[in-house]
């Protein structure tokens, strides 16, 4: 081959190698992006869907059974008024065994049918 210029020098070409190696090295990286666009659209987006939804609802749970204490408390001092201290836990305790029992019932039906 010629020399350029007189730098002594001669021209690298490119062989068939490199080119399959650069061929094979962009089909890697191309698959590599494909994959992970893939798992970000399939896996992580519905993953980050559902903590939220998680989230929001242990929320609204918490804030609903912060809610029912505050209004089980009223109904014990109001029922308290009304029927004195025992009276009132008795019937509190009569209206949560008679519910146990009615839950007892409907469940012991719906597993015979």
């Amino acid at each position: 081959m010629a020399e350029e210029g007189g730098s002594g020098r001669v021209p690298e070409e490119r062989t068939v190698i490199d080119a399959v190696a650069d061929l094979l090295q962009t089909l890697v990286d191309w698959l590599r992006q494909e994959a992970e666009a893939l798992v970000r659209e399939k896996v992580v987006l519905p993953l980050q869907k559902l903590g939220l939804t998680i989230a929001s609802a242990s929320a609204a749970a918490s804030l609903l059974v912060f809610g029912m204490c505050f209004i089980a408390v009223g109904l014990l001092l109001l029922l308290a008024q009304w029927l004195t201290w025992p009276g009132a836990l008795l019937a509190i305790g009569g209206v949560l065994v008679l519910g146990s029992i009615a839950f007892t019932v409907v469940k012991m039906k719906n597993i015979q049918r």
